[in-house]
């Protein structure tokens, strides 16, 4: 069956899945999930008994999965963040795909989730194909005015090219940057995972593997939901409250 879907929105069982009442369970489960990876537990078996221990559901698990890291990638976490305000005039690289979905889906009422690691993360997938939204051009270009108003203007973006529609996104995007004059390079690349754990530069992302690796990163989703987006749907899920 075709995608389609025109926005990145919160799926139809997310009202009642992350509901206030069951907010206190789910923080529960992160902060028990945290605990088990701090212990060196599996990640897959450990997600498994708090899981059932919470009786929580597929999706649920997702965003409590999302949500914790072990004390030592916390820490670790914390010492290779760059506040934003230290980054003016200098290059970024940006997870291209793990930003622009965020925002997407924090302008369109999606539930965006902040874990212990002071990350805001989505639950949307693009499954091996990327499909333009309604929210991707108005999201490209709040991401643009946003860096703009921090002074970032060299930016690389990075695609995964084996996800179907990257060249036209690719595209789109470039074309928006040729027009608004803004210094951005936009990239297909097999791996872009590999590339920003080994880039120099700061990277951009949410992603637990490329963070947990990187040389520096910075919360940019983070700071542009919270400065611009005030009415998006943000379930605090961390264990820190």
């Amino acid at each position: 069956m075709p995608d389609k879907r025109t926005h990145r929105g919160q799926h139809p069982a997310d009202a009642r899945l992350f509901a206030p009442e069951a907010i206190g369970n789910l923080r529960a489960a992160v902060a028990d999930f945290s605990l088990l990876l701090t212990k060196s537990y599996a990640d897959k078996s450990a997600l498994k008994l708090v899981g059932d221990k919470f009786s929580l559901t597929q999706r649920q698990r997702l965003a409590v999965m999302r949500s914790a890291c072990s004390d030592q990638q916390l820490e670790l976490r914390k010492q290779r963040q760059v506040s934003l305000s230290n980054l003016a005039s200098q290059p970024i690289a940006i997870d291209g795909y793990n930003l622009l979905i965020t925002i997407e889906a924090a302008i369109s009422g999606g539930v965006i989730f902040k874990g212990r690691d002071g990350c805001l993360r989505d639950l949307a997938s693009i499954h091996g194909t990327y499909r333009k939204v309604t929210e991707t051009v108005p999201a490209v270009k709040l991401i643009a005015e946003f860096l703009g108003h921090i002074g970032i203007w060299e930016v690389l973006w990075l695609l995964d090219s084996p996800v179907s529609n990257s060249g036209r996104l690719r595209t789109l995007i470039g074309e928006l940057a040729r027009q608004s004059g803004w210094d951005w390079e936009v990239k297909l690349s097999l791996s872009p995972d590999a590339e920003l754990k080994e880039t120099e530069l700061t990277v951009v992302s949410s992603d637990s593997v490329i963070l947990d690796a990187c040389t520096s990163w910075a919360n940019l989703a983070a700071e542009i939901i919270t400065r611009k987006l005030s009415s998006a749907n943000v379930v605090d899920l961390s264990d820190r409250n």
